[in-house]
């Protein structure tokens, strides 16, 4: 792992080390000496723009949570059809994802042993229920296969999609995120969308 330079700190370069970090060491296995070593600063500097390394967790898990529940918000995840919103739902989910790769693979990784992290898999649980009620609404609407299970479908989708996670490079030699998004969208609604 690189470290920061001390002239290029930020509060934002501060919780991009600190989402690096966490990623690599676990959240439980870092503590706030890992965390000034990597951004190149004093502890009493961070503790200067934060209480501790619970409010750098809760500021990364809630960068990823803003991105997953403002698509929700987007115009065509509101409007229309609910199998067309629901695809569009998916490939913006695929493109969050991938646009803030570290911070929604922390989110990803947030087992409930603190209170943020507690907090976050709540607001988890909300938006996968709501992407849920999506794909319910289809199924009523005849859009998508009556004869596969709603549960089982969204798990299998949100696998699909978190799995990314684990494989996903940005290094400029593999697929970019719109062929990534592109593939999931086939995938999904290839398997889902009712046949005409």
């Amino acid at each position: 792992m690189t470290t920061a330079k001390r002239d290029t700190y930020t509060p934002e370069t501060l919780l991009s080390v600190a989402v690096q970090v966490f990623n690599e060491r676990g959240y439980d296995g870092t503590s706030m000496e890992h965390l000034s070593k990597a951004a190149g600063i004093s502890k009493s500097s961070i503790y200067h723009h934060v209480t501790g390394k619970e409010e750098l967790l809760r500021r990364a898990v809630s960068r990823a949570l803003d991105g997953l529940f403002g698509i929700l918000d987007e115009e065509h995840a509101r409007g229309g059809h609910a199998a067309d919103r629901l695809e569009y739902v998916v490939r913006r989910m695929v493109e969050v994802l991938i646009t803030d790769l570290p911070y929604v693979t922390l989110l990803l990784r947030v087992r409930g042993n603190t209170d943020t992290e507690r907090w976050a898999l709540e607001r988890r649980r909300d938006f996968d229920h709501q992407v849920a009620g999506l794909l319910k609404a289809a199924a009523a609407d005849g859009e998508v296969r009556a004869d596969v299970e709603v549960r089982l479908a969204t798990r299998l989708v949100f696998g699909m999609i978190n799995s990314i996670v684990e494989w996903y490079r940005p290094d400029g030699r593999g697929m970019n995120e719109r062929e990534v998004a592109d593939t999931v969208v086939r995938l999904v609604f290839g398997g889902l969308r009712q046949a005409d």
